[in-house]
């Protein structure tokens, strides 16, 4: 480990492949984002392909010294790994997501109060009961029944949900199977453990049930005309159950989980509240994140067309060109960073010079503006939730994704920071990243800040 010019690289010196981890036991760099076997309980039931791993929250948990009672923010939580971390913790823990499912997720990953052996028992009658209606539809679960799919009338989601989703993302038959099981998970919306049911699919339909497959991008993979559904649901759900009674005995403090804009979080956190913010915000590039979890949001219910799901993009960091509007005016708090404006110049001038003329691609300089103001917004307000001394750290990458023109995110974020009153402690270099544009290894730091005079 080295420190250089107010910056700690987590390279192991001799090996500069490894990462140390806490305890000096290094991790590989590309398996730096990998959810370790240990994390699997509450972390697995619900995870971004994208989110940053629970090692990370526990390093910052103890390099800020938190103790146990305090409150830890994470403003951009999306499916709750910083909270289920403080909560292990004992840390009073507060989110805000923006993303319906991924809120709905980080709630009910938080939510510890539910009796796991009601939970097992009543989702196994949920599956008998559903495997009852299948089988009188000549279907069964276990078997391939794709051949006789002319024989049966499936379900399928209403036309204007369906236009929301990526083709092929999910064959027929695992549909129809599917949403018969959540017909019968919603006869329980009134019972503690619905919503725990209710993530359990969410989570199954992604990696057990759809075609779909992740990279860089969401995308659909080999295509599965016919797959298990209630038998996948249902080791989901008992693997919740251990996982509840494992911490059944504990005392824990209730975690907080608001669905918000983390531009606009007064109305929602305490002045002053917060002793501690550890996340990772969305990178400017040209990722919809909104893709990524598109096809759970959809037949789950959280986003049902396209004004809904226009409705909650506005709500979001303004960091890809297909989340822009033209009522946004984030970029107009950024004219006062010559650094920044020179970026979004450069990206402009080169598509100029390209003759790129797409929509998307003329839409380039302005997301970048857009971010950083959105950004700056968020960080105002952050300022009047944060004790005096608070310490932050914010996991940020650069990027390339503008034509190539090399986005500096962490110490873009240090200049907005600073002006705005927060201390630049250090930066930490996380990992690298290789950059599929451009063939260069893109840092991914964690930007760490204090704030107000309490240097203590």
């Amino acid at each position: 480990m080295t420190i250089e010019n107010n910056q700690i690289n987590l390279f192991d010196d001799a090996d500069p492949t490894n990462i140390v981890k806490t305890g000096g036991e290094p991790f590989k760099n590309g398996n730096m984002n990998k959810l370790q076997l240990s994390d699997r309980p509450f972390h697995n039931w619900y995870r971004f392909v994208l989110s940053y791993p629970p090692h990370l929250v526990r390093r910052y948990i103890d390099d800020f010294g938190l103790k146990v009672g305090e409150t830890l923010l994470d403003p951009f939580c999306g499916t709750g790994t910083t909270l289920v971390e403080g909560k292990l913790r004992r840390l009073r823990t507060v989110g805000i997501e923006a993303n319906p499912i991924a809120h709905f997720a980080a709630s009910v990953k938080t939510n510890w109060d539910i009796n796991p052996d009601v939970l097992k028992g009543e989702c196994e009658n949920i599956a008998k009961r559903t495997n009852e209606i299948l089988a009188l539809q000549n279907i069964n679960d276990l078997q391939d029944c794709s051949d006789h799919l002319d024989k049966l009338q499936l379900k399928t989601v209403p036309d204007d949900a369906e236009k929301l989703l990526l083709k092929n993302s999910i064959s027929p038959l695992p549909l129809h199977k599917s949403l018969l099981l959540l017909q019968e998970i919603r006869k329980n919306k009134d019972r503690p453990f619905y919503n725990h049911a209710l993530l359990a699919l969410a989570k199954t339909l992604v990696y057990d049930i759809s075609n779909l497959k992740f990279g860089p991008e969401v995308g659909v993979g080999k295509i599965k005309r016919d797959a298990p559904v209630v038998l996948s649901w249902l080791q989901e759900i008992r693997r919740m159950a251990s996982d509840l009674k494992a911490v059944s005995a504990a005392n824990y403090f209730e975690s907080k989980v608001f669905l918000g804009d983390a531009r606009r979080m007064n109305d929602l956190v305490e002045e002053a509240s917060i002793d501690a913010v550890i996340t990772s915000p969305p990178y400017p590039n040209e990722k919809d994140y909104t893709r990524t979890t598109r096809l759970e949001s959809v037949i789950l219910g959280f986003v049902k067309d396209r004004k809904e799901l226009q409705s909650y993009k506005k709500t979001l960091i303004r960091s890809n060109t297909r989340g822009v509007y033209k009522s946004d005016d984030d970029d107009k708090v950024i004219e006062q960073f010559p650094d920044i404006m020179a970026i979004a110049n450069e990206i402009e001038n080169r598509r100029v010079a390209m003759n790129k003329t797409s929509g998307f691609e003329r839409a380039y300089a302005r997301v970048t503006k857009l971010y950083f103001g959105g950004m700056y917004k968020h960080l105002q307000q952050l300022s009047l939730l944060l004790k005096p001394g608070a310490q932050v750290a914010y996991v940020v990458g650069d990027q390339a994704s503008y034509l190539r023109v090399m986005i500096r995110t962490g110490e873009l974020l240090v200049q907005i920071a600073e002006s705005l009153g927060y201390k630049h402690v250090r930066t930490d270099l996380f990992r690298t990243r290789l950059a599929t544009a451009t063939g260069e290894q893109l840092r991914e730091e964690v930007v760490i800040l204090k704030w107000g005079e309490n240097d203590e």
